[in-house]
């Protein structure tokens, strides 16, 4: 055990490279030998996604482990999703295939920056994106995701003084549909905010019939040319229910296995990241392989370990959010 937690240090994963085995079959035998449930995001690798029970945003899959009888979740995804997890089924044990599967935007806003803010802002209504570490969390008096975003910040009273973290692009999206005053966190996503305007404008040039759709973590002009705006998830709902056999996708590469998956005669362009490739991929969410997923449910590492008190000032927050 020594061993692997020293390779966990070093490698954020297990490194064990097991010879002439069946990913799959193996990872589907030690997930009913466990009692085991397997979450994976919409980013994650297509063999990732196809292996797992379910597939979504990451708050919908920490709700979803909740209701099963799993006693372990694993979570294809970043770390902040992990924590969530946890956060949400303290009960259960929470692993993740690669523990240095962080998030851009969440190492934009530390405990240590937010703790300092707010003791110069004390009358501040901190509304923290789920983005976020769980010790953030704890500092935050409500969470929020890009698709409730909005009714969030409604739901707010008129005069509340409001800092949006740590998300600038949702901020000011979220800002200009509800025409709230808000300080806006200086973080953004890298994947999301470096997707650039010439890239769009020749897409469109080149694809006159197709619809462009966006997630509110891009910058403001293209969200400005966007047809649609939503979460991961509400542009695959839009992709399968509109009219339109075409669309140009600014957000990760990895939705468009489900949108092509559940919309097989439909055509979806991603924006690249630049004009060497047709790709804009999130390097941590790229991190989880099968081989990884595998030893990591042989060994049940790494694992999520919250303090019990980081919980519980975590969970409150998001709590507050799901009776919105």
């Amino acid at each position: 055990m020594n061993k692997f937690l020293s390779d966990i240090e070093k490698f954020g994963f297990i490194n064990e490279s097991p010879a002439n085995i069946d990913f799959k079959t193996e990872i589907e035998k030690l997930k009913r030998e466990k009692n085991a449930i397997i979450l994976a995001h919409f980013y994650q690798i297509p063999e990732i996604q196809d292996i797992a029970d379910y597939i979504g945003d990451s708050l919908a899959l920490s709700q979803k482990a909740a209701e099963t009888e799993a006693d372990i979740i694993v979570f294809c995804g970043v770390h902040f999703m992990a924590e969530t997890a946890k956060i949400i089924s303290p009960q259960k044990k929470v692993i993740l295939p690669d523990m240095k599967a962080g998030c851009s935007l969440a190492d934009n806003c530390s405990y240590d920056q937010l703790k300092a803010f707010k003791l110069l802002h004390p009358d501040c209504t901190v509304v923290t994106y789920i983005n976020s570490s769980a010790a953030v969390k704890t500092l935050s008096d409500i969470i929020c995701t890009s698709s409730n975003a909005v009714k969030i910040i409604n739901s707010l009273p008129k005069d509340a003084k409001i800092v949006f973290v740590p998300d600038k692009n949702l901020g000011a999206w979220v800002k200009q549909q509800t025409h709230r005053d808000m300080m806006l966190w200086e973080g953004s996503c890298e994947v999301h905010d470096v997707l650039n305007m010439e890239n769009v404008f020749k897409l469109k040039q080149q694809h006159l019939d197709a619809k462009l759709i966006a997630h509110p973590e891009c910058k403001a002009p293209l969200l400005l040319l966007a047809d649609f705006v939503g979460s991961t998830t509400a542009l695959l709902e839009y992709t399968q229910k509109d009219t339109s056999q075409k669309y140009i996708v600014a957000t990760e590469t990895g939705v468009l296995h489900q949108m092509k998956k559940q919309s097989p005669d439909k055509t979806f362009i991603v924006v690249p990241t630049n004009e060497n490739c047709s790709c804009n991929d999130c390097s941590f969410m790229k991190l989880t392989t099968l081989q990884k997923l595998y030893v990591c449910m042989k060994y049940e590492l790494p694992e999520i370990i919250l303090d019990e008190e980081i919980i519980k000032k975590a969970a409150d927050p998001i709590f507050r959010m799901l009776k919105i």
